[in-house]
């Protein structure tokens, strides 16, 4: 879509205009706390999708959400984690066994094989627990910073910014960065906002991405923030039609957890999800 042309579709919602990019560096960071106190009164119950009791499940659960959805991940765990409830259970796992357990979150292959490696490593190196830090935990197979960062941020309560395809997405959407590279996008958002709003910052850019501000089409014409944002425009205006495209409880649908945890204040109340 042409310039003229998303600027022609900002004036289409009536009282809505295309935000402007902040031009100096005061003027970013205003504009996005501005968007995450938006964020937050729109999803006061923001929490992670994945369901789990423990950091080991969390971090099996994390890896396992690699390229499928959080809601198969969590239809797969009940019977992973009952036939290996432990890191010493799964490191002794046969391959092809383990396989057919989690098969219907793809690539099972290669995530067999960092599960194992995973759970070898935090069985002969970390006493079978889990570690705390980002150093330790990123030289398990199969967890990166993001990975290592969900871990952190849901399990530990230390704080981390998790980069997965969403917030990547609409932090440039927002214009809070141009960066590509997890990392460098990682480091540009941790200079804008203090250590005490990362997890919940993730929760919030993740929750937005997966029900309003998508991938293809957004539904700027549904956004609850379309007022703040410099993108509104690139997706449909339309209120009616932006309102079709609004997934899990912003569309009237339920959310990916099978088991929400009862200490997420605000949380829309759980539909049956079909198996």
């Amino acid at each position: 879509m042409a310039k003229s042309e998303v600027s022609g579709a900002a004036e289409s919602r009536p009282g809505i205009k295309r935000a402007r990019v902040a031009p100096t560096r005061t003027g970013l960071v205003r504009q996005a706390r501005r968007i995450n106190r938006a964020l937050a009164e729109t999803y006061p119950y923001a929490h992670p999708e994945l369901d789990f009791e423990s950091p080991f499940q969390l971090l099996v659960a994390t890896v396992l959400s690699a390229q499928t959805t959080d809601l198969r991940v969590n239809q797969t765990t009940p019977a992973l984690f009952e036939r290996y409830p432990t890191p010493e259970d799964m490191a002794m796992a046969v391959p092809e066994e383990l396989e057919e357990v989690i098969r219907p979150t793809g690539f099972f292959r290669a995530k067999t094989k960092s599960l194992i490696g995973l759970s070898t490593a935090l069985r002969d190196h970390f006493g079978g627990e889990v570690p705390g830090t980002i150093e330790e935990l990123v030289t398990l197979p199969g967890v990166g910073r993001k990975t290592a960062n969900v871990v952190l941020g849901n399990a530990f309560g230390v704080p981390g910014l998790t980069v997965d395809t969403h917030f990547g997405r609409l932090v440039r959407r927002f214009g809070w960065t141009r960066e590509e590279d997890p990392s460098r996008v990682e480091a540009a958002i941790a200079a804008i906002f203090p250590k005490s709003e990362w997890t919940m910052l993730s929760h919030r850019l993740i929750f937005h991405g997966r029900r309003v501000c998508h991938s293809r089409k957004p539904a700027c014409g549904a956004c609850p923030i379309a007022p703040l944002c410099p993108s509104y425009g690139e997706g449909e205006t339309d209120p009616t039609k932006a309102k079709k495209l609004l997934k899990y409880e912003m569309g009237g649908q339920p959310g990916q957890r099978l088991k929400p945890p009862e200490d997420f204040p605000g949380e829309p109340a759980p539909a049956q999800v079909p198996r």
